[in-house]
């Protein structure tokens, strides 16, 4: 009689870890990229907002403090790759959801460790001054990629110029922080590289022309990438292996074949795919269009530089 109840004990045992196992899989960790304050932005004071837009996907503006959330997989999965996923919004928000912490989570379930950044933006101002400059598409304070007006008030951003900087920083940033945590989070620090969305893509896209040694991404990925000029880049001789991808029907981002042809011109490893529709910043969910699968050519190109199995 004993000898059974041990026996159901240990079974009830194993049943409550197996489903907590998702439970804590599922549980994340934010972790601040400049503890000391963010240089160039220490004056800022904003809040930051979290809501929700028309589809219900989670969204974030006036990012003061910027961030990684940390995604891991299970060990008994990971690969020792790293994604660094940067959000799309043009400076003014981040997709947080349907560009990033939907992202993260299809690459932690094929052992992928991923780190969603919460870079700078542009000052958005209140709740009813966000809706009013959305409501013009944009147009006004703290416009954003498309316009390129600067926020121009105290704790603002002081210009869209300067937001774009502040980003493109904090995802080089992005990736000393993880690379130095490297072994802390299982991942390979030759292994990091750095995704991003629109103006996310941007990030990723400088991160891939001015890193330093210790700020190197292993790889990158712009994804239908706003706002870069070519003709303003030089193509470092040890650029890193680029992803890129964009709708042929994009009205927003048209900085995919450029990016492609000058990788291309400098000799260093380039893929482009474009597809006959879909238009800007589909991200994760599905719309019916040729895009849906897209993220699963991002993992066959993974799979090809042997970083994802």
């Amino acid at each position: 009689m004993r000898k059974r109840e041990t026996r159901r004990l240990a079974a009830v045992t194993v049943l409550g870890l197996m489903a907590m196992t998702p439970l804590l899989m599922a549980q994340t960790t934010e972790v601040l990229l400049w503890p000391d304050g963010a240089p160039g932005s220490e004056a800022w004071t904003r809040k930051e907002v979290n809501y929700k837009n028309d589809q219900g996907l989670a969204m974030v503006r006036n990012v003061v403090r910027p961030s990684i959330t940390v995604y891991l997989p299970a060990a008994a999965s990971a690969t020792g790759t790293a994604v660094i996923v940067a959000p799309g919004g043009a400076f003014r928000f981040l997709s947080w959801e349907s560009e990033g912490t939907l992202v993260a989570d299809w690459l932690r379930q094929h052992g992928v460790a991923a780190f969603v950044l919460k870079y700078r933006l542009t000052d958005t101002g209140t709740d009813e001054e966000f809706q009013r400059s959305q409501a013009r598409g944009g147009a006004g304070r703290g416009a954003g990629a498309a316009s390129g007006a600067g926020a121009g008030r105290p704790g603002g951003s002081g210009g869209q110029t300067d937001t774009r900087a502040m980003a493109a920083a904090d995802g080089l940033q992005a990736i000393k922080v993880v690379r130095q945590r490297a072994a802390e989070w299982g991942v390979d620090p030759a292994r990091i590289g750095l995704m991003g969305f629109s103006a996310g893509g941007y990030v990723a896209a400088k991160a891939g022309l001015q890193y330093t040694a210790e700020t190197r991404p292993d790889f990158i990925a712009p994804i239908y990438a706003c706002c870069m000029n070519m003709a303003e880049e030089k193509v470092p001789a040890d650029a890193p292996p680029i992803f890129l991808l964009h709708a042929y029907n994009d009205p927003v981002a048209n900085s995919s074949p450029s990016i492609y042809l000058a990788w291309k011109a400098a000799n260093r490893p380039a893929e482009l795919h474009s597809y006959s529709a879909g238009g800007h910043g589909f991200g994760m969910p599905r719309h019916n269009q040729p895009t849906d699968g897209w993220i699963e050519r991002f993992g066959d190109w993974l799979r090809y530089q042997k970083l994802m199995r």
